[in-house]
């Protein structure tokens, strides 16, 4: 899965918060963990879909009269989706409310806004990496990524708490 993660209505006229280097750092263990739990969702969605797509093919709509065979276990299937669903839209809105963006669900990319020799940027941390030693412009990619300057003040952007 080589896609961002993304809520619906994901347009945003400024970020919520802006981070620092070190800020977003204290955020990268609480991420590391909640990475691979929402690969699980994702991998699970796919298996998921896979199986209600089986028993469409097989038994078109057949399968939703009551007293169907696998009436019921489409109904579990059917909650179960709606249910993970749910679960990974809270978590990713949940981030980007915190201006935590989740780019790559495989590789573990995920940026935070933030602010770099006073241009608003995202601050780059992948799975693996000890830090988040990364920047890269806005309208950039992780293929833009430039380390952070050593210098550079880590002085509180607007909205930081």
């Amino acid at each position: 899965m080589d896609r961002a993660v993304r809520p619906k209505d994901t347009e945003r006229a400024e970020p919520p918060r802006l981070w620092t280097a070190s800020e977003a750092n204290s955020r990268i263990a609480d991420l590391a963990e909640l990475l691979p739990r929402l690969k699980g969702w994702v991998v699970r969605l796919g298996e998921v879909h896979e199986e209600l797509k089986r028993l469409s093919e097989f038994w078109g709509t057949d399968v939703d009269a009551p007293d169907h065979a696998d009436h019921d276990l489409k109904e579990r299937l059917d909650s179960e989706w709606k249910n993970l669903t749910r679960r990974l839209e809270e978590v990713v809105t949940a981030l980007r409310n915190e201006g935590i963006e989740l780019k790559d669900l495989d590789s573990g990319l995920v940026d935070f806004y933030g602010i770099v020799e006073d241009e608003l940027v995202f601050l780059c941390w992948q799975r693996g990496e000890p830090r988040v030693g990364y920047f890269h412009p806005i309208s950039g990619s992780s293929r833009d990524r430039r380390p952070l300057p050593e210098n550079a003040a880590p002085a509180r952007a607007r909205g930081s708490a």
